[in-house]
């Protein structure tokens, strides 16, 4: 006898056992099939995570290679990254990660019941991509003093000798890595985990701590730069956006989705 076993759409993703129980009178026999593992699918139309162009599909879901441009306005460098995400064993890395998360140390039923939304995945992974929260994240940042005792950043040209390292480490933050290494391994994860994901790269950087939607300086009456404000404009920034629908906001804002795994100021 053949079985078809199918999946809703917004199914739980991760690692399952797979047992068949057959029932006869009173007695009862069960027998383990084995394992599976159920991902996000971006070619089901049920799925929020559904894109119906085939070539996005094949860029940003299947494409193992792709260009960061890092620099500055007016020198514009294009690297070359490779992110791995159908390398072995990175899928196991990936859904360990999901697993060492905060959230899921916090309350483990209500983080893997919420495992069937992209959105929520989306703010596991990028808080797990850094690890300067303490929270066993995979890359340590640092954009001061010397590297010359670890990696420098811009050494780095992939996800997968980071991701591998850091499972080999027990888990502890490879050092180091910056806002292009955040973004590249996290394209990486999302990847893997079914979720259509792309790399972001912006020049003249701003970043508005205050929320007053002005980039303050502050300087004295001779003219000299005052350290006062926590505002910041940086030569560029990289970050991710990822694709899937908006339940919580409507449908206007279904679409690409801004995450940024660099630990820039805290945030859930």
């Amino acid at each position: 006898t053949n079985f078809t076993i199918s999946s809703p759409a917004n199914a739980v993703i991760g690692r399952y056992n797979l047992t068949l129980q057959v029932t006869s009178g009173n007695r009862i026999f069960s027998r383990f099939l084995g394992q599976f593992v159920m991902l996000f699918n971006p070619w089901c139309p049920g799925d929020d995570v559904y894109m119906a162009n085939e070539n996005e599909r094949q860029e940003y879901v299947l494409n193992e290679n792709g260009i960061i441009f890092v620099g500055n306005a007016k020198y514009i460098e294009a690297r070359g990254w490779y992110y791995g995400q159908f390398q072995d064993p990175l899928l196991n890395i990936c859904l360990t990660m999901l697993d060492l998360s905060l959230y899921y140390r916090q309350d483990p039923a209500i983080d893997v019941s919420r495992r069937g939304d992209p959105k929520y995945v989306g703010r596991v992974i990028s808080s797990m991509i850094n690890g300067n929260d303490n929270d066993n994240g995979v890359l340590l940042g640092k954009w001061q003093g010397s590297f010359h005792s670890h990696e420098n950043p811009s050494r780095w040209d992939g996800s997968v000798v980071i991701l591998q390292k850091w499972c080999q480490d027990n888990y502890k933050p490879v050092q180091y890595g910056q806002c292009w290494v955040f973004a590249g391994v996290m394209c990486t994860v999302l990847r893997c985990l079914g979720i259509p994901t792309r790399l972001i790269s912006n020049f003249n950087s701003a970043h508005d701590v205050d929320r007053n939607l002005s980039i303050d300086k502050y300087y004295d009456s001779s003219g000299k730069s005052l350290n006062i404000g926590k505002d910041s404009t940086w030569d560029y920034h990289v970050w991710n956006e990822s694709w899937f629908i908006r339940r919580d906001l409507g449908t206007s804002y279904n679409g690409w989705q801004v995450l940024d795994a660099t630990p820039q100021e805290q945030s859930k």
